[in-house]
């Protein structure tokens, strides 16, 4: 069921123009789309293997897109009619709150302060931070160890700067606009390490086996969530009930597996998801 030939059949173009992002500004609700138009535009990562990938077909793979998949499914809408749309950490409450898309699936924490502009469902999955290394580097066994150290994350993610606050005063912090342009960096010695969640960089270990390995026991939560318009209550309540389905059918083991078992990561119970 969530082989690569699934990723064949979708509809995948990716909207870059701002004027053509076909979200549900019309519509009260993302549930009234989906009934009405039989189609969505969800936003996801396209550079973390494992979970939102853009492949050389133009295709989108991981778990993420298998998440929004499922959901878009539970709401009306088949494979076909998806959009998917690439996001990046720093514009994806931006893309909901202007409607290029109808929903995000894209690595997205469930924060206090991400609330303030969008509405979450879930979370579908709960990480922990972690580092991404060279895998001849045995000095680095987790954030204690960073000061003096180059450490990269992405524009408008949190996780560089709990290192500096918390673990490793000493840090010297490098933003890229994506997690790939870092692991790049680190891939070339000029920066030292990565930090991001530890499901996100299992991918990227097993998608550079042998150059890169993930260190330090998980120091944080990330709960993932699903962001939509912040006054959708109705398009909360279906994404959620969509996601109960999904952990208690199998689907969501299924597909977690499939995605990420390949790189080592344990695969996890399905969460609690947090209504409000």
């Amino acid at each position: 069921m969530f082989g690569r030939s699934l990723y064949a059949v979708f509809a995948v173009v990716a909207v870059t123009a701002t004027g053509c992002g076909g979200g549900q500004d019309s519509y009260a609700s993302i549930v009234d789309k989906a009934k009405t138009e039989k189609k969505l535009v969800i936003g996801v990562k396209a550079d973390q293997p494992g979970l939102g990938l853009r492949t050389p077909d133009g295709s989108f793979t991981g778990f993420d897109v298998e998440v929004a998949t499922y959901v878009a499914k539970q709401l009306g809408v088949e494979p076909s009619g998806i959009t998917f749309k690439e996001t990046v950490t720093a514009n994806r409450e931006a893309f909901i709150e202007q409607g290029q898309v109808d929903m995000v699936v894209a690595t997205y924490s469930i924060t206090d302060a991400r609330k303030q502009k969008v509405s979450f469902a879930g979370p579908y999955f709960v990480a922990g931070q972690a580092l991404l290394v060279r895998a001849d580097d045995a000095a680095l066994t987790g954030p204690e160890a960073l000061n003096g150290k180059k450490l990269c994350s992405v524009a408008g993610s949190t996780p560089a700067q709990k290192v500096k606050t918390e673990y490793a005063k000493e840090v010297q912090l490098q933003e890229e606009r994506t997690y790939s342009a870092c692991v790049d960096r680190v891939l070339g010695g000029q920066l030292d390490a990565l930090t991001t969640d530890n499901v996100i960089l299992a991918g990227y270990a097993a998608q550079h086996a042998g150059k890169l390995k993930v260190v330090g026991e998980p120091f944080s939560t990330e709960k993932y969530g699903i962001g939509m318009k912040k006054d959708d209550t109705n398009g909360r309540k279906a994404v959620n009930d969509a996601l109960e389905k999904m952990f208690a059918d199998g689907s969501w083991t299924k597909a977690l597996q499939a995605s990420v078992g390949s790189s080592g990561f344990t695969v996890s119970q399905a969460p609690q998801l947090e209504r409000y």
